[in-house]
């Protein structure tokens, strides 16, 4: 049995990719979306018609040009995560604008307002995950958001103290990033390579794992952002991990031995006790590492966040030049 299958036995495989030719392949229980990778499928023939439908859609509901590019772009992760809905048993994340992170009225706002979109096409509302970057206010939203009944996935999630509030908010999933902790540590330590069991984002992840399974919280921990297999292996167990097309293609070919590394009946003295704003502050900006990584990625969506906004204000103008 290849190790892909071997994974799947006690860990739910989440498809991290908007590629619908790759979600076919790999056949995922759920799939994951962020701007970035809303960017890449907007680049790919299978979604051209949907995004000009999108586009005229946003253009009758009246607005500026900035109020219609912004509606066209929430349209299209809908109509795309619909579109990978129809292919996957599970759910679909669909991520909230990341220059709203650290603003909790306009987070609810744009959150209520995807799940909207994807009631308008008959999409059940358990089979949608809001995601919303860990901070402080994002992570305020996504309390106020479960109390409602949207699901949410809490991304971008590096230290502790993230991962303590979101089990105090009560959202469903959490989404802590193992790569891109390892690219800290390659990048500001002496350290050129670490084995898996040794990787400080495999080590972050398994101190989340066991603190959630020893106090009996319900969220998910669902590993994220992997830069090899080794990591994938070394969390296997795990109650979900998203893995992209290239390392499950990876994965599919290799026959060897994956034993189960992280169990629910794991134990941590930890204290469950919840976090205060103040706590969380602190104790979140006293790891340079999670620190300089949440706003690295919250940076790094808006970039990609506003390239896609741009191709699309370019594209409705074409298309509207055409009209008359």
């Amino acid at each position: 049995m290849d190790k892909l299958s071997q994974l799947r036995a006690m860990t739910a495989v989440v498809a991290d990719t908007g590629d619908i030719n790759a979600i076919r392949q790999f056949t995922p229980l759920d799939a994951t979306t962020n701007p970035s990778l809303l960017l890449k499928a907007a680049q790919q023939p299978e979604y051209q018609a949907l995004i000009d439908q999108a586009i005229a859609w946003a253009a009758s509901q009246g607005g500026s040009s900035s109020e219609q590019t912004a509606l066209c772009v929430d349209r299209i992760a809908a109509r795309i995560g619909n579109e990978i809905l129809q292919i996957v048993p599970g759910r679909i994340s669909t991520e909230v604008d990341a220059r709203l992170s650290f603003d909790t009225a306009a987070t609810l706002e744009r959150a209520r307002r995807l799940m909207d979109l994807y009631a308008q096409m008959d999409v059940a509302p358990e089979r949608v995950l809001i995601k919303i970057a860990s901070t402080w206010e994002g992570i305020k939203a996504a309390e106020i958001l479960e109390r409602e009944g949207i699901h949410c996935n809490l991304t971008l999630l590096f230290s502790f103290a993230q991962a303590r509030a979101c089990a105090d908010a009560g959202v469903t999933l959490i989404s802590p990033f193992v790569g891109r902790i390892l690219d800290w540590y390659l990048q500001n330590t002496d350290a050129t390579a670490y084995a898996p069991a040794d990787d400080p984002g495999v080590q972050s992840v398994r101190r989340i794992y066991d603190f959630y399974k020893a106090n009996g919280y319900d969220t998910t921990v669902m590993g994220a952002s992997f830069r090899n297999t080794g990591q994938i292996e070394a969390l296997a167990g795990c109650d979900s991990l998203t893995i992209s097309p290239d390392l499950l293609a990876q994965l599919a070919d290799d026959s060897g031995d994956l034993p189960r590394a992280l169990t629910p009946a794991a134990r941590t003295g930890e204290s469950s006790a919840p976090i205060r704003e103040s706590e969380f502050r602190f104790q979140h900006n006293d790891d340079a590492m999670a620190h300089e990584k949440l706003g690295e990625g919250i940076r790094k969506f808006v970039v990609d966040q506003i390239a896609l906004e741009q191709q699309l204000a370019a594209r409705s103008k074409c298309v509207a030049e055409v009209m008359q």
